[in-house]
């Protein structure tokens, strides 16, 4: 038995982890997964295929290397993680990602703030991705790389709606946003986002699971406070576009979502 640990420069997100998984289930060999999002490391405990499993992370383009590799004891102990567990967890990130992509979705667009809307696509593309997680579990290879395409142009195409609707309200002339509700909803869903780190770390570690590395490292949570920013500013410069540049940044970091969850249809 040996244990790898991998650094992924690029795991600073739950929906990372989710990728790295589909990725790697079913690889003959793979005993456990042990994410440290916060320290950016994956350990696998595995028999062999060490080459492998690092051609199929390498893949994914998320900076990631190879750290060191030992053997240990021929057992497991508590590395194993139930896949009841694992997917109880799943299920409950993505319920909230689910429900946030509605709530942002219709407040954005009562708001009249694209920051909300692109937000709501981010926690669809999470929600997606916490799915694609599940269905993956007992599913053959064919059909999680079929899901996984019609995930990844589902998403890129609602990103290029809104790119196309940014593009529109920066040539046009619009009322501006709501900044209360774009900074209420953010707030919101930052804390949304909070206990879904909560929930995919609760299981992994007794320790200092949410010390502040982990929170600031986070994309989503990150996004969350540029909406809360770019609502201050609509309100203190009296300006529509400090709302439309948060939601162009954000649309490009769910199409760069989208371009991850393709790779694992090839």
């Amino acid at each position: 038995m040996e244990r790898s640990t991998f650094l992924i420069q690029k795991m600073d997100c739950p929906s990372e982890e989710s990728i790295i998984r589909m990725k790697l289930d079913g690889l003959e060999g793979i005993r456990a997964l042990d994410f440290d999002i916060p320290n950016r490391q994956l350990i696998v405990t595995h028999e062999g295929n060490l080459e492998v499993i690092k051609t199929s992370i390498d893949s994914l383009k998320f900076s990631s290397s190879l750290e060191r590799s030992e053997k240990i004891d021929d057992t497991l102990g508590d590395v194993i993680e139930t896949s009841h567990v694992q997917s109880g967890l799943l299920w409950k990130v993505l319920a909230i990602n689910a429900i946030f992509f509605v709530v942002e979705l219709s407040t954005g667009l009562v708001s009249r703030s694209m920051g909300l809307v692109a937000d709501s696509l981010d926690m669809l593309a999470d929600a997606l991705v916490y799915g694609l997680s599940l269905f993956a579990v007992g599913s053959t290879l064919a059909n999680k790389k079929r899901v996984a395409g019609i995930s990844g142009y589902f998403q890129l195409v609602l990103a290029t709606l809104g790119f196309i609707e940014v593009i529109r309200r920066f040539i046009g002339v619009e009322e501006l946003p709501d900044f209360r509700m774009m900074m209420i909803v953010s707030l919101l869903a930052l804390v949304a986002n909070w206990s879904c780190l909560f929930l995919l770390q609760k299981s992994k570690s007794q320790e200092a699971h949410m010390k502040a590395s982990m929170i600031f490292t986070s994309n989503d949570i990150i996004i969350n406070i540029g909406v809360i920013a770019a609502g201050l500013l609509v309100f203190l410069l009296d300006s529509k576009y400090p709302d439309l540049i948060v939601g162009t940044v954000v649309f490009l970091l769910v199409t760069k979502g989208a371009f991850s969850i393709l790779k694992l249809s090839r």
